[in-house]
């Protein structure tokens, strides 16, 4: 395989050079650990969420959603305690729009509070049965009482993509008039395009001076896609979750959000070196497997099989990989299946230290065909060199 000390770990997306887009000034809030955790069946222990927090502080992520504390005694046990880690991460929380929750979060020790309201006429109608007004009083009031007893406050609309612009921009300026550090849109229910995500953050953009935030739910495939646009747009700090776990189905995924940032932007801010790892923590603690084809760090994402590209891929990974696994903590896996050609299993053959005659390699490629067509899968390594040792002790 050649080696170019020249090639870089990925390729940027040069067509954006010649897009007009505002630039690109972002953090990351991963919530794994709070919207992450809100996934059906999933429950993380103690040890499981501060072994995460610690991960995430490693890649560089700037703010970490420790949990819910008003859920349970315990869960404002776990918060306090990552509070107390003594991360680089700043440590959020989520609070309800009640004095009450931003109380048990002070005790937590947590640098920020996300004070959540939702303003959507379906929600007022079915959720709180209260009027606007009365909704918005109480939330100003939960603001208010944060602020005046020093924390980072994020005022997070949720539903916020079926709430009337107007009423989101008057309800962020009157969060912005009690000095809230955010601003936050919250897609509750994934309704978003890209399109819509960047008229929207640009809409809030232009009518307020606070930091915005994007918190986007997956439920059309295009939560990262509508992050980034919202970062395009203006948008500050992107909400994540590693493997993109996350109510229904699911949330933007960190890894494809840092490692779009990278090919798309040029950001190399963060580490990305430990994210398959990361991602394999989370699935063993989630109990949830990312999709084999899952971007990123999904079984296949750096797998192949077809003989054209492997023959390629063996002269040089640039020809059919995006970025190398090792910049994300990887491993390329070459496949030897019903699409491997000559040129690409003797390539293999080659790589794995064997040399073949002409005859014998001949009747491998042939046993391989018979084998991954009469039971329709791949040969994998191990039973590749049990069939490459057999023909060689015949051939003694």
């Amino acid at each position: 395989m050649q080696n170019d000390e020249h090639y870089p770990e990925y390729c940027r997306n040069k067509l954006m050079d010649f897009v007009d887009i505002r630039k690109i000034d972002i953090e990351i809030c991963d919530v794994t650990l709070r919207d992450g955790e809100q996934t059906p069946g999933v429950a993380f222990s103690k040890e499981q969420k501060m072994s995460i927090a610690s991960h995430l502080d490693e890649i560089g992520i700037e703010v970490i959603e420790a949990g819910f504390p008003v859920v349970s005694d315990s869960e404002k046990d776990i918060v306090k305690s990552i509070s107390q880690m003594g991360l680089d991460a700043k440590i959020c929380c989520l609070c309800r729009s009640t004095k009450k929750d931003v109380e048990i979060a002070l005790d937590c020790d947590v640098d920020i509070v996300s004070v959540f309201l939702a303003m959507s006429d379906l929600h007022l109608k079915y959720k709180y049965h209260k009027e606007l007004d009365e909704m918005l009083g109480v939330a100003m009031d939960a603001i208010e009482y944060a602020k005046d007893h020093g924390l980072g406050v994020r005022f997070a609309a949720e539903d916020a993509t079926r709430t009337p612009v107007d009423r989101l921009i008057s309800a962020f300026k009157q969060a912005e008039e009690r000095k809230v550090d955010y601003v936050s849109i919250a897609d509750t229910i994934g309704i978003l395009n890209p399109t819509t995500a960047k008229y929207l953050v640009d809409k809030i953009y232009n009518a307020v001076d606070t930091k915005i935030c994007i918190h986007c739910h997956d439920d059309l495939g295009m939560a990262v896609a509508n992050t980034l646009a919202a970062a395009e747009a203006g948008a500050f700090q992107l909400h994540t979750t590693v493997n993109g776990i996350g109510e229904r189905a699911g949330n933007a995924s960190l890894e494809e959000v840092l490692v779009g940032l990278r090919v798309q932007y040029g950001f190399e801010r963060y580490d990305l070196k430990n994210l398959v790892n990361l991602s394999k923590e989370v699935a063993c603690s989630s109990k949830i497997i990312p999709a084999i084809n899952k971007a990123v760090v999904g079984e296949n994402a750096f797998s192949h099989e077809s003989g054209i590209h492997v023959a390629a891929i063996l002269e040089n990974p640039r020809t059919y990989e995006l970025f190398l696994p090792e910049m994300v903590g990887g491993q390329r896996n070459l496949i030897v299946g019903k699409h491997t050609g000559t040129k690409a299993l003797a390539g293999i053959i080659k790589s794995m230290g064997y040399t073949l005659s002409d005859a014998d390699f001949d009747r491998l490629f042939d046993d391989v065909k018979v084998l991954t067509e009469n039971e329709q899968r791949s040969v994998n390594r191990d039973e590749l060199e049990s069939l490459i040792l057999n023909i060689l002790k015949e051939s003694d």
